[in-house]
């Protein structure tokens, strides 16, 4: 009777793991995604049958038709009425960097016109930030002169001292009259709830979670860890913006001991670009309205955009680049694979979170193995530990490989940035790893200035000073926990 009982136990088992099986690539197929991340999650909803299946409800849905197809709708208004003309501009009028004397930042230029329909803007002056409470002193500052409006878009903005600090000038600002919105990732601005906003509302100002994220009060509407607002932007009176990789805070003003001093990087940008920012908030805006209800950006308000050239080498030109699980042009890692595939001389890159697509780490190692002095830091210490693992695993398999890979000592480096020879930089907001490049929506700024990227490859080089370089010998010294750790991560880095 037991031998039968047990027989039965076993055939009921093996019909629901058969299901399981079933349903596993039911769910996973019946989106599309790229071929790593599918078999990554067929091994997880496989070997782990229910527990799996909570993972991917949080980790592994995607946004529904219905939602991407507001964000597109929103976009495609936005960018047929306000940049099309620009565009048209642009190529009758030759505009962009001449062929023959700056092929490379030409060719990058095209590539983020044609994929991203991102105007070249000329007349842009530049400072950069590599310490937050510098940066936040400026900021609030900047807040504190508003005339006319202050649009603030974070991943993260806590209720904390930083937060406080920052909320305080806005409803400052609303108070006399600047039209101030607010919009925020729920998830990223984890503890901070709605009513933190409510005396902003009350004084007339707005603010919103993202389309991808419910309130904390309705977060189970959206039980969703992916298609996160990344982007960190704040534009004023539509010629000041701030674009790069410092959060709303204050572990990013070195106020937390876990992660010691904070090393971001971050541009205060005065010109033409803040105007782009704005139409890049405006989508974000309208898209969330959706949701909330709340007012749709009117971008009537804006003064008349009209390009303006310069000669100066004080001035900035720059694109503002957007992407985000709503298209599929990939136009900031398409542009990283650009500006890492021409270069000749050397390539740096700073980034948290080391976890490259196979085209990203062909890039690199091409370009390593022909010559190119190619450099990139990583931090110390992990603010996600499965993440850092992963990042690990990387370092060293791209160490073997020529690319030079060195780890920031001096507390945590969170900087997303990348510069390339005489003129070409990249500072904003995302990360060498498949969520910036497919899953959260991200924004970069891409400058054509020998001055800032002679600027930024400095700033580079002093904290080398401050790095330690990653050898062979330095991984294969490491514990055999630690390896199967890294191994083990490696396989999931396509749903990190």
């Amino acid at each position: 009777m037991m031998i039968a009982d047990w027989d039965t136990i076993r055939r009921i088992i093996e019909f629901l793991w058969i299901i399981n099986i079933a349903f596993a690539i039911w769910t996973v197929f019946r989106s599309k995604r790229e071929i790593a991340s599918t078999w990554a999650w067929l091994l997880v909803l496989s070997v782990l049958p229910y527990i799996g299946f909570i993972l991917y409800m949080f980790l592994g849905r995607k946004l529904t038709h219905e939602e991407i197809f507001a964000i597109q709708d929103e976009q495609k208004k936005l960018r047929d009425n306000y940049l099309r003309e620009q565009t048209r501009l642009l190529k009758e009028h030759d505009l962009l960097p001449a062929k023959d004397q700056k092929p490379r930042a030409r060719r990058l230029t095209e590539l983020n016109l044609n994929n991203d329909d991102a105007i070249l803007t000329y007349n842009n002056e530049v400072q950069v930030f590599t310490d937050g409470q510098e940066l936040f002193k400026n900021m609030i500052d900047n807040i504190n002169q508003a005339k006319e409006l202050v649009n603030v878009e974070f991943y993260t903005f806590y209720d904390d001292q930083l937060g406080n600090s920052v909320l305080k000038a806005l409803e400052a600002a609303q108070k006399r009259g600047v039209q101030v919105r607010v919009i925020y990732d729920a998830s990223g601005s984890r503890g901070t709830h709605p009513s933190f906003f409510d005396k902003l509302r009350e004084l007339g100002g707005q603010a919103q979670p993202f389309i991808s994220t419910s309130s904390k009060k309705y977060w189970f509407r959206t039980p969703r860890a992916n298609y996160h607002l990344h982007r960190k932007l704040v534009i004023i009176d539509h010629k000041i913006g701030y674009i790069g990789g410092f959060n709303i805070g204050d572990q990013y003003v070195d106020r937390s001991k876990k992660f010691g001093h904070w090393r971001d990087t971050h541009l205060r940008v005065v010109g033409q670009s803040p105007i782009l920012m704005e139409v890049r908030f405006a989508m974000d805006w309208n898209t969330s309205c959706r949701k909330t209800h709340l007012p749709k950006y009117n971008l009537s308000q804006m003064r008349e955009f009209k390009i303006v050239t310069s000669n100066s080498p004080d001035k900035v030109p720059m694109q503002i680049v957007s992407s985000g699980p709503d298209s599929d042009n990939f136009a900031i890692r398409r542009s990283y694979q650009e500006i890492i595939a021409s270069s000749r001389d050397y390539v740096y890159i700073q980034t948290p979170y080391l976890i490259p697509e196979a085209p990203m780490i062909e890039a690199l190692i091409v370009a390593a193995k022909s010559g190119t002095d190619v450099r990139i830091m990583i931090p110390c210490m992990p603010d996600h530990a499965f993440v850092y693992r992963a990042t690990e695993y990387y370092a060293k398999y791209l160490t073997a490989n020529g690319v030079k890979v060195y780890k920031y000592d001096n507390g945590f480096i969170h900087a997303k940035t990348m510069v390339s020879g005489s003129n070409i930089s990249s500072v904003g907001s995302a990360n060498q790893d498949f969520r910036s490049y497919s899953l959260n929506f991200e924004v970069n700024a891409f400058n054509y200035s020998p001055k800032l990227a002679q600027e930024l490859k400095k700033i580079f080089e002093e904290d080398l000073k401050e790095s330690t370089l990653l050898t062979n010998e330095y991984f294969s010294n490491q514990s055999r926990w630690l390896k199967f750790k890294q191994y083990f991560s490696r396989l999931l880095s396509p749903i990190l």
